[in-house]
């Protein structure tokens, strides 16, 4: 069984006329235009999984600073997940700072989807350590029993599009200042996961997750064995970041690291699996 707890999808139209929403959405333009960047519909990730053997995906769009765009985006995600059910579980998209994006996750959450996000800090220009700006997107959360998907990176090493301001120090802060909402930190929360070998923050991050989004372009194989090292191996999400990457990439990394089958079972899967048990039956239940 392998999950991809991180996929990008994207609705025909939107990839039709990246460019002229790429005029009002600067962060969105950075990123569509930067040289690894790729498309692809729910077709096309469905494709892929049959090829790779991917079990399920874990979908999301992009999240705009526009609520509208959100929600079109996440009117795409709703019909793809019931159209390939069993295969996709939704992510849905909202802007954090935008009038109504609670009543927005609701209205997912109310057609089935699991979680919210990714969320990107920078690109809608909000700050996940402010209480003020984060305490009604963690309540929309925790009240709707869906996990928090948000975009981290190493505040360390060479630039890329998109990479951002937001790292470990900022993602530590959201978790202790809302310790109740279940949390995935895309791309190995910036290095965040080190930091649960100091037992105060092992306390403070019983709810986080960390996603593996991105790895090869950053790190070599090394770092599995560091994860488990450190003892955080249950807590490592696989998300490849598709289109950009796919599961081949990963298992050569994971290979040539010399982690153990118990291991890579954890995180290709069985992590996942864990993470969300009980919120995955709610869906159903409230969907129904």
């Amino acid at each position: 069984m392998i999950i991809d707890s991180h996929v990008h999808i994207y609705p025909p139209e939107v990839i039709k006329d990246w460019e002229k929403i790429a005029q009002k959405e600067p962060y969105f333009k950075l990123l569509a235009s930067g040289k690894v960047h790729k498309w692809a519909t729910a077709e096309d990730l469905i494709e892929k999984m049959d090829k790779s053997g991917i079990s399920k995906s874990w979908v999301t769009t992009f999240a705009f600073r526009d609520q509208g765009l959100c929600a079109y985006c996440n009117d795409y995600l709703i019909e793809a997940v019931n159209r390939y059910k069993g295969r996709l579980e939704g992510f849905c998209v909202v802007n954090p700072v935008r009038r109504g994006f609670d009543d927005e996750i609701a209205r997912c959450k109310k057609a089935g989807m699991l979680g919210v996000g990714e969320l990107f800090p920078d690109g809608q220009v909000f700050d996940v350590t402010d209480f003020r700006q984060t305490w009604r997107l963690a309540e929309a959360c925790f009240d709707n029993h869906m996990v928090l998907l948000l975009h981290t990176a190493e505040q360390v090493g060479h630039d890329y599009p998109g990479k951002g301001n937001t790292g470990p120090k900022e993602a530590a802060q959201f978790c202790m200042n809302h310790p109740e909402v279940k949390v995935i930190f895309a791309h190995l929360g910036g290095g965040l996961w080190q930091y649960e070998l100091m037992p105060e923050m092992r306390v403070s991050l019983q709810n986080a997750r960390y996603d593996t989004a991105a790895l090869p372009f950053l790190y070599d194989n090394k770092i599995f064995a560091a994860m488990k090292a450190a003892g955080v191996i249950d807590k490592i999400l696989y998300g490849s970041d598709f289109p950009l990457l796919s599961v081949e990439r990963y298992m050569k990394l994971m290979d040539a690291s010399g982690l153990d089958d118990e291991a890579k079972k954890a995180i290709l899967g069985q992590n996942a699996v864990s993470f969300v048990d009980g919120l995955l039956d709610f869906t159903n239940t409230a969907s129904t």
